[in-house]
């Protein structure tokens, strides 16, 4: 645990801090929105007795260490950590919590979210993975962030996501569309990953945010992306 702590652990907790830090310093900062993760919401013993899951849950940072879910117990830590030190330094601070980002490409290279994508489109990871989680457009995530920025009604923690769906189903839902690609067959045997359940956005859509794009919808933007920027 040691190696993880100083590798992904400590590095975003502190660049977590080190921003909020710089924010609390700035006398022209009203908020703080902070981007972390349903990461940080879904990973959990009794995921299926509690779903659906909204922004009271919390991961169980044993549970991650105990399948491994690094990323998931870094941006539980790191959420945290954040709480802790807007309450210490009474900022007023919203997070979005935003599920598997998908969309279209923003950058000229894929994001590493990205590159899982177009791995399981091509066939180039030899399996998918055991995974069941929920899904957002990146133009949601983006709108979900402007909202928690404007809104004066805006506080706590906001779930945003769409649809949640095991990755077998997702391919199951692109292999019929886009029959071409060698999309992947096997599904991985990793564990901790695949409990079913349900976010509930409640909370975001009783501030005024419009419904969420369908998984078609992103993968389709996401796909039509891959293809216009030569990677498919």
């Amino acid at each position: 645990m040691s190696k993880l702590q100083a590798n992904l652990v400590d590095p975003c907790i502190k660049g977590t801090l080190n921003v909020l830090s710089s924010c609390s310093k700035a006398s022209s900062v009203k908020r703080i929105v902070l981007t972390s993760s349903c990461s940080s919401i879904r990973y959990r013993y009794d995921v299926q007795q509690v779903s659906p899951l909204n922004e009271s849950h919390w991961s169980d940072p044993e549970y991650c260490k105990h399948y491994n879910l690094l990323y998931a117990y870094a941006k539980t830590t790191a959420e945290k950590e954040a709480w802790k030190f807007a309450e210490e330094t009474r900022k007023d601070l919203v997070v979005v919590n935003p599920s598997f980002v998908v969309g279209p490409l923003l950058a000229p290279q894929p994001t590493s979210t990205l590159l899982l994508i177009l791995a399981i489109i091509r066939g180039a990871r030899g399996e998918y993975p055991n995974t069941t989680v929920g899904f957002v457009h990146i133009d949601d995530v983006v709108a979900a962030h402007i909202l928690a920025m404007e809104d004066s009604r805006a506080s706590g923690r906001l779930v945003c996501s769409s649809s949640v769906a095991h990755w077998s189903q997702i391919i199951e839902m692109l292999r019929a569309k886009y029959p071409s690609y060698p999309f992947e067959n096997k599904c991985s045997s990793q564990v901790g990953d695949s409990n079913p359940h349900s976010m509930d956005t409640t909370k975001i859509s009783q501030l005024g945010f419009p419904s969420f794009k369908t998984l078609d919808q992103m993968f389709d933007d996401c796909i039509k992306s891959f293809q216009e920027k030569g990677f498919l």
